[in-house]
């Protein structure tokens, strides 16, 4: 994957699009409005919400709808995400949402944002240490960050 460095994009323009975002929030159940911004290494955004479900299981996150957003449009190297909720705590991903960032963007930065403006800025790596991986199938291309099979030794099984 290709990293871009912090300076080579304006933050502000990264979270200011996270923000507009936010507004077109479906939040009817919790009030919790999220909006995300997701940046491909090609310098393209694609903006995300969060929407609610009745079945809060059904749920979607403001980071998944940008991502699956980019996905779907063939989008594979992302260099950064905003998130930010418009509190004054910083809007950190949930657990699902840092195992899907995982998947696809180990190294991208991601900005954690308050309602002041401030933020802080973490790998999705970072986020989620240890994080679950599954070997792509059998033919399957090598999975989207660069990740590698392990290496596993097998031994004849005695039965």
């Amino acid at each position: 994957m290709i990293h871009l460095p912090v300076m080579e994009f304006p933050v502000e323009k990264l979270i200011n699009t996270a923000r507009a975002a936010r507004e077109r929030a479906y939040a009817p159940y919790s009030g919790f409005r999220v909006g995300a911004a997701l940046l491909t290494v090609e310098g393209r955004l694609y903006s995300g919400c969060n929407i609610e479900n009745a079945s809060y299981g059904l749920t979607v996150c403001a980071e998944r709808v940008a991502l699956f957003k980019a996905v779907s449009n063939g989008e594979r190297n992302f260099a950064a995400l905003a998130v930010i909720s418009g509190r004054t705590e910083f809007c950190t991903p949930c657990g699902a949402c840092r195992q899907v960032l995982v998947e696809f963007a180990p190294e991208m930065d991601v900005y954690m944002c308050n309602d002041r403006g401030e933020y802080k800025r973490q790998t999705a790596a970072g986020l989620l240490p240890l994080s679950f991986y599954l070997p792509p199938a059998a033919g399957g291309d090598n999975p989207p960050g660069g990740k590698k099979p392990p290496t596993r030794l097998t031994e004849p099984v005695d039965r």
